[in-house]
């Protein structure tokens, strides 16, 4: 973080400082986790969670260093000395406040660009593109893995310098209103929206509330800014007419071309980003020709992506056409993008085992669109190279009332797919299972079980060279760590040590 002092941390958040805080004490990190405090100069945030609360570890805090704490009261070391703290109401809430202050003093200082990115799926992965497009241009800060709430946008936030171009903001919401309190923080030039799905519909009370929160990105853009949107998405198409920012859209359908071609020329649109030609090679990777512009005359630029998917071709074009919209030329985004795979975790990442087994380990998120995604490119790895496949699927979380019949469509597209084998797992995700048999797949074909350790103890002694295996759930699942322990196995009788949930 850009380097604060405490009186100005406090006059940012509106906060009170305790008597043995030293008002020019110098703050450069911010950490909500009392183990990540390892750097001179830390501000620890005591923020109540729902298994623990942040006060608690103060003490642990900053006696590994930290030099000061952002509490919602004041406490006491064990020997009664007040600890050293800005006191606010609502910490989660004072780390936008200080965000907003960091954002500020860093454009305040140099050109930056930010850039807002949301979305049902594809958010970090588009994330993870873009970043490596920028990169390439100028100091280029990033979200770490998937932080894109009220305290992971702060998070990114905080590890912007004075010196930073371009800072990306992934930006993920569950209520209405989550959205536009993000904006609110980074300010956004460029806003990308990339789909609007069922994930957490439940929470949303349905999906044009869904449409209306990611819509919220848009709106919060000036018109001077510019607005990428999924041109093949409804819902998302519909948004073009609550921004006042120019818009730039992006399609990887060629019936849409010569649509968002006339509307850029009749002035409906700045831009358009087309994949041309959009096919798959042997290993499902997208291979696309990558047409940047206001017209069908525009270059074309081969692009081999390596992405596993078609279905990643959306996240291409997005990245694509945020990069332009912040200045990169054609030529340079197709020349980064090509051969480019992913970087963060457990988004369809594929291992390739000694023993002839593939997993592909794409749990960190699910949603009926993602899942079917998911298990359209499995059917087509297993029906392009003659191998046997498996989908090893836990819940998706947050469906509300479509919970069961969600997860019982998936479970018909599973059977309608023609995957060889289907292993569900937790008994939240049995209507799955229950639709692949109702839909025609018994016997040695769909199998249930009741949670990762025994998903891991059948598959061993059933795997064969030649398989490849999908495993995909919400995160919430916990199914990351069954595909990370799959994908390092060596011995296909036996299982490994029983998984064990990671702390997030």
């Amino acid at each position: 973080m850009i380097a604060l002092t405490a009186s100005q941390v406090a006059e940012a958040v509106s906060g009170t400082l305790s008597p043995t805080l030293d008002p020019q004490t110098v703050l450069t990190h911010v950490t909500p986790d009392s183990r990540e405090v390892a750097v001179e100069g830390t501000l620890y945030v005591a923020k109540p969670g729902e298994r623990a609360d942040g006060h608690d570890f103060i003490d642990a805090a900053l006696a590994a260093g930290a030099a000061a704490v952002l509490a919602e009261r004041v406490t006491h070391a064990p020997d009664g000395a007040e600890h050293p703290a800005v006191v606010v109401e609502d910490a989660v809430l004072a780390m936008g406040a200080l965000a907003r202050e960091v954002v500020r003093r860093v454009r305040e200082h140099s050109p930056t660009t930010v850039v807002g990115i949301t979305g049902s799926a594809g958010k970090t992965t588009t994330k993870d593109l873009l970043a490596a497009l920028l990169s390439t241009q100028g100091s280029t800060v990033a979200p770490v893995g998937s932080f894109n709430g009220e305290v992971g946008v702060p998070l990114t936030v905080f590890r912007a310098e004075l010196d930073t171009r371009y800072l990306i903001v992934e930006m993920g919401a569950d209520h209405v209103g989550n959205i536009e309190y993000l904006c609110d923080i980074v300010r956004p030039d460029i806003g990308v929206v990339l789909m609007v799905g069922t994930a957490h519909a439940g929470s949303f009370g349905g999906v044009d509330n869904i449409a209306k929160t990611k819509g919220e990105l848009v709106e919060a853009l000036g018109p001077d800014g510019v607005a990428v949107l999924n041109r093949d998405d409804p819902r998302v198409a519909a948004m073009a007419a609550r921004t006042p920012a120019p818009v730039t859209w992006f399609s990887a359908d060629e019936a849409t071309a010569v649509e968002v071609a006339a509307d850029v020329a009749a002035g409906r649109a700045a831009g358009v980003v087309l994949a041309r030609g959009l096919a798959a090679d042997a290993e499902e990777h997208p291979v696309l020709d990558l047409q940047i512009g206001t017209d069908l005359d525009a270059p074309r630029h081969r692009v081999v992506s390596g992405l596993t998917g078609v279905h990643h071709a959306h996240n291409l074009l997005a990245a694509a056409a945020a990069a332009h919209a912040a200045g990169m030329a054609p030529a340079e985004i197709a020349a980064a993008l090509d051969g480019l795979g992913p970087t963060s975790r457990h988004r369809m990442e594929r291992t390739d085992r000694a023993d002839g087994v593939s997993i592909i380990n794409d749990a960190y998120n699910a949603n009926p669109e993602s899942m079917r995604a998911a298990l359209r490119t499995l059917a087509t790895l297993g029906r392009s190279s003659g191998r046997r496949t498996w989908a090893v699927l836990g819940e998706m979380l947050e469906l509300g009332d479509a919970r069961v019949r969600e997860h019982t469509l998936v479970g018909e597209s599973v059977v309608r797919l023609n995957i060889s084998q289907l292993l569900v797992v937790g008994a939240g995700a049995r209507p799955l299972y229950v639709g692949a048999v109702n839909e025609g797949s018994w016997g040695d074909e769909a199998h249930f079980v009741d949670d990762a350790a025994q998903a891991e103890e059948f598959l061993a002694g059933r795997l064969a060279p030649g398989d490849i295996v999908l495993v995909k759930s919400s995160n919430g699942v916990g199914l990351a760590a069954l595909g990370e322990r799959l994908a390092s196995a060596d011995d296909l009788t036996s299982p490994s040590d029983p998984v064990k949930e990671t702390r997030p």
